[in-house]
């Protein structure tokens, strides 16, 4: 039996999300988490079971437990649950996801700033290691100053392409 078109469709997404989970896990995302929330930025749907993800991805339940728990820990998708039901849903927060997920790692800058710091004492400024401590610890510290002004002006310029 030929394909249906919608399958033709599914099966252009699932190459899609392999190529976008790829990307993600050049970043360091480990490959099913990457999967999983391709997935769930490409999906119209905004809300999925464990379930559904394995089903959608062709994995197992368990591929797709450890998954959502990661993705949930990092802040990238959001549990909830029905009252009444038994079954979890993950929420993909799509509202401003990607300066969301920078701001949520303002903490991570953070912390690449005090431990450049401690470098910084650990063999002073004058040395090597600590000059490339200190630009660390500056351009850490730049990056935490400048992301709000970089997010407002994403948010402006995000409104301004949303009217066309």
């Amino acid at each position: 039996m030929a394909a249906t078109s919608t399958d033709h469709d599914r099966e252009e997404v699932l190459r899609f999300v392999e190529r976008f989970a790829i990307v993600l896990a050049s970043t360091g995302m480990a490959r099913m988490p990457a999967r999983v929330f391709a997935y769930a930025l490409i999906d119209d749907a905004d809300r999925h079971t464990a379930t559904e993800l394995a089903e959608a991805l062709r994995v197992s339940p368990a591929a797709i437990s450890t998954s959502v728990r990661d993705l949930v820990n990092a802040g990238l998708l959001g549990r909830q649950r029905e009252p009444g039901d038994r079954t979890d849903t993950y929420v993909l927060h799509d509202e401003d996801i990607w300066s969301e997920i920078y701001l949520q790692r303002e903490g991570l800058l953070e912390q690449f700033e005090h431990i450049a710091a401690e470098g910084i004492e650990l063999v002073g400024r004058k040395r090597p290691g600590g000059r490339r401590m200190a630009e660390t610890a500056a351009y850490f510290a730049f990056m935490r100053k400048e992301m709000p002004a970089l997010v407002e002006r994403w948010r402006e310029y995000r409104r301004e392409v949303r009217q066309e």
